[in-house]
């Protein structure tokens, strides 16, 4: 009989590995997103006056989003969302975010240093951006493939995306895949649902 028990016990043990093993890989493996692109060089001055480049961010998990300091409309609901990030991830010096203005010439280093004041801006690596119109249109509109345009008819004389980008340590662009198995690309930086899958997506990535 003992030996009957034995050979159960060790058929039990054999099943549950067989289970368990691949179970084990995936909790460690990398996190199954889709890459959809490269960030492309850039090279811009902060809140503080320091030239911050995609170099600066290398080797962290960070959000890009574009904005300007006078918007009336959506700029206001999608800081207080980049506010819940810095929240969750305060103290953590591998993420950050990239907040480019697509006015630059109202939003000088002054400009936007007092804006990240009124949020009450904290985290180190949280870099309001500004420089050079072209450039960052360049990267907004071509390298991120997110539109942005001066308008006179829109609110603030500017219209732009309300997408958050979501970069990996290499400067790739990441996202999770839909139910559909299509990739997301980017993240609704209006809607608390997506705040909340961003940040699930932040930490597996960290």
């Amino acid at each position: 009989m003992k030996n009957y028990s034995y050979i159960g016990i060790s058929f039990i043990i054999l099943i549950f590995g067989i289970w368990a093993v691949p179970k084990i890989i995936d909790h460690f493996k990398s996190p199954d997103f889709a890459t959809t692109g490269q960030v492309p060089d850039f090279s811009f001055t902060n809140q503080d006056g320091k030239t911050i480049t995609n170099e600066t961010f290398k080797g962290k998990v960070y959000v890009v989003e574009f904005f300007f300091t006078t918007c009336p409309s959506i700029c206001p609901i999608m800081n207080q969302n980049m506010l819940q990030l810095q929240k969750e991830f305060y103290g953590n010096t591998n993420f950050g975010i990239a907040s480019f203005t697509i006015d630059p010439k109202h939003d000088t280093p002054d400009v936007l240093k007092q804006y990240a004041i009124s949020y009450e801006v904290v985290h180190p690596n949280w870099h309001f951006l500004t420089g050079d119109k072209e450039k960052i249109y360049a990267l907004s509109n071509e390298g991120f493939k997110l539109y942005t345009a001066e308008d006179e008819n829109a609110a603030g004389g500017f219209e732009h995306s309300g997408l958050f980008a979501l970069i990996d340590q290499e400067g790739n662009i990441r996202s999770r895949y839909d139910e559909f198995g299509n990739p997301k690309i980017y993240y609704n930086g209006l809607e608390d649902d997506e705040i909340k899958m961003l940040k699930e997506d932040i930490k597996k990535l960290l």
